[in-house]
């Protein structure tokens, strides 16, 4: 496998939009995009680089977990694959965008603090108000043993 990776922080520059694609209730995927600028320090002084904005795509419980934590103007640590989208318009016209398909998303903790909620198996995630729901009975949070 030749995969380009890339990992980069950055401010979420618009809030996390999730989709369902595929049949029945589909597979979850969420879009973003990230502003990444870089500052380099020249003659004592910092400066600001251009802008670099980074389509963002997540899948299945990356995505819901994203809808469901990240929101726009909050700083983020993203690693993916960098992959070309190719489709043609309805006029026919080809169209390439480039996108990172995000492997793992999280707070940029340089910038703030944050508060983890480990996700139970079998477990999902409402975007709309952040809280889990488990059908049946709970799997325990921890992968650890008591017992060991």
């Amino acid at each position: 496998m030749n995969d380009s990776l890339i990992t980069f922080t950055g401010w979420v520059g618009s809030q996390v939009e999730l989709t369902h694609v595929g049949e029945g209730d589909g597979v979850p995927v969420a879009t973003f995009r990230v502003g990444s600028t870089p500052r380099r320090l020249r003659d004592g002084r910092w400066e600001n680089g251009e802008t670099i904005w980074y389509a963002v795509k997540a899948w299945r419980s990356l995505a819901t977990h994203l809808a469901a934590s990240v929101r726009s103007g909050e700083p983020v640590l993203v690693t993916g694959r960098f992959v070309a989208e190719s489709w043609q318009k309805e006029d026919g016209t080809p169209v390439t965008r480039h996108v990172v398909v995000a492997q793992s998303v999280g707070h940029d903790l340089t910038r703030g603090t944050s508060t983890f909620t480990r996700a139970v198996a079998g477990s999902t995630v409402s975007a709309a108000t952040g809280e889990e729901s488990t059908p049946g009975p709970l799997a325990s949070a921890d992968p650890v043993d008591s017992a060991a």
